[in-house]
């Protein structure tokens, strides 16, 4: 009686999470998939249309192009985002003078919202104005247009994107006070310079922490969208058209909500399939930390 009663307030307690659940995540999940099978323009009702919506994907050149743009982000975002927080945390750890305060300007990006965030760098990055500009010039270096022109505007936009690293840099500097002094210790003891013990030591010890931010990473960058809408649009030319803004055209643009939901659904697939190949391909590299 007493376990049933526990049981019936827990269910009780948890409740209104259950009911958000339901309400705002699974219904409309579960509605997208129907959606997905349908000619759904949001106006009319939905026309069952079976599997023209995946088959229209294989000759949509907008989505090869924003496939190809994701792609290309995903790789340098993860990749220089991932080196640069590591580099950041271990200066950050050599106990230099303001490094309280270093650490603090690192992480501050990360509370400032991604609109505002990107307002600001459209005028940073502005061609004529921009703070950027001006200072290439001062030093009579090429001042490139960084968001209309289609060599440069992606690059841009990893810019922005690698801006926002703070909680990378904290949690690979945490990881990074966590190795354990004997084995730099040992390391010092048979010879090895700083650079080896940052290979067989340091980057070994922080793999855990490494994945975490490169999983998390890869996951964002898969679904970048409020960066580019607002300073580019996705353009010039859809050389800064990202996955989830053709969804977002396709839904809410031209009124292609059926269309757009089995495109949401092709992404939500290629991210888990993407997670679970970078969690097998890291887990080759962890390493089990000794006993202290």
């Amino acid at each position: 009686m007493a376990n049933r009663s526990s049981h019936l307030r827990g269910w009780i307690w948890s409740s209104p999470f259950l009911i958000g659940l339901a309400l705002f995540t699974l219904l409309p999940a579960a509605l997208s998939i129907a959606y997905s099978f349908t000619d759904y323009s949001l106006l009319d009702p939905p026309v069952f249309v079976g599997l023209d919506n995946y088959r229209e994907m294989l000759a949509d050149p907008a989505l090869a192009r924003a496939t190809l743009n994701t792609f290309l982000f995903c790789l340098l975002n993860v990749s220089l985002g991932t080196i640069l927080s590591v580099a950041i945390a271990l200066l950050l750890e050599q106990r230099l003078p303001f490094s309280a305060l270093a650490r603090l300007v690192v992480f501050l990006p990360t509370l400032v919202p991604v609109v505002a965030g990107s307002l600001g760098w459209m005028w940073v990055l502005n061609a004529d104005q921009g703070v950027l500009n001006r200072s290439l010039a001062f030093l009579h270096l090429p001042t490139p247009n960084w968001l209309g022109d289609a060599r440069f505007a992606l690059p841009a936009i990893v810019l922005v994107s690698l801006w926002s690293i703070g909680s990378a840099v904290v949690i690979a500097g945490a990881a990074i006070r966590d190795v354990p002094p004997a084995l730099y210790e040992a390391a010092l003891l048979d010879g090895a310079g700083p650079v080896r013990r940052l290979r067989h030591v340091t980057l070994p010890m922080i793999t855990p922490a490494l994945t975490l931010n490169i999983i998390m990473s890869l996951i964002w960058s898969t679904q970048a969208f409020a960066a580019p809408l607002i300073m580019t649009r996705g353009g010039p030319q859809n050389a800064t058209l990202t996955y989830a803004m053709h969804v977002y055209n396709n839904a809410f643009v031209f009124g292609r909500m059926g269309y757009a939901c089995a495109l949401a659904w092709v992404q939500f697939i290629a991210t888990a399939l993407l997670v679970a190949l970078a969690l097998k391909v890291l887990s080759s590299f962890s390493h089990t930390r000794p006993a202290r």
